[in-house]
């Protein structure tokens, strides 16, 4: 079984935010899949279905976002998994607005709730899909841009790039990482292969 974990932050107040996207990546997945994710399970909002005819668990941790590994282990430890069955989507400010980066392994980057899961699984080899949430523009504090909601004419945008990380994370599923990062990578051209 594949286990699909988005990073966010639980709470109506962090919904629209750039930091949840992992989170709107998993609601777009249960909605093209028809998984609920409902399920309360090692602290995290879980569902169980499939994707490309293979079994799958998706899961939002309630932990918020600098502690999603203390949720994961657990969760991954209960089901008997392991990091080869894991694929984490979170929000990344190091890639530009609108950029999508599949990778098989890596540090952290400086991303807290992927640092909370290396530190928790012990190991950075599974697979990662990055969103870009990079604004373009100088910010005063990263993290009041990404715990601010998104601001309306950027929600198209962000809604599209959710929906491209949703197909990347089911070519993941149905053709491997491999195939994944060939098809959807293209489209961050200029980064930097260790970011």
């Amino acid at each position: 079984m594949f286990l699909v974990v988005g990073l966010g932050n639980p709470g109506e107040e962090y919904a629209d935010t750039p930091h949840n996207a992992g989170f709107m990546v998993i609601d777009r997945l249960a909605e093209m899949h028809g998984i609920r994710v409902n399920r309360k399970d090692s602290k995290a909002l879980t569902g169980v279905g499939e994707i490309a005819g293979k079994p799958v668990m998706l899961a939002k941790p309630q932990t918020f976002m600098n502690l999603s590994g203390t949720s994961v282990a657990p969760l991954m430890e209960k089901h008997e998994l392991a990091p080869v069955d894991l694929i984490a989507v979170w929000d990344e400010l190091n890639l530009p607005w609108g950029g999508l980066k599949v990778m098989k392994k890596g540090s952290a980057g400086g991303h807290n709730g992927a640092e909370s899961l290396i530190r928790s699984l012990g190991t950075q080899e599974f697979i990662r899909v990055r969103l870009g949430v990079d604004p373009g523009r100088p910010i005063a504090s990263g993290v009041e841009y990404l715990l601010a909601p998104v601001k309306r004419s950027q929600k198209q945008e962000l809604e599209a790039l959710v929906g491209q990380a949703a197909d990347a994370v089911a070519s993941i599923i149905s053709e491997g990482a491999d195939k994944a990062m060939t098809i959807f990578n293209r489209r961050a051209q200029g980064l930097n292969e260790e970011e």
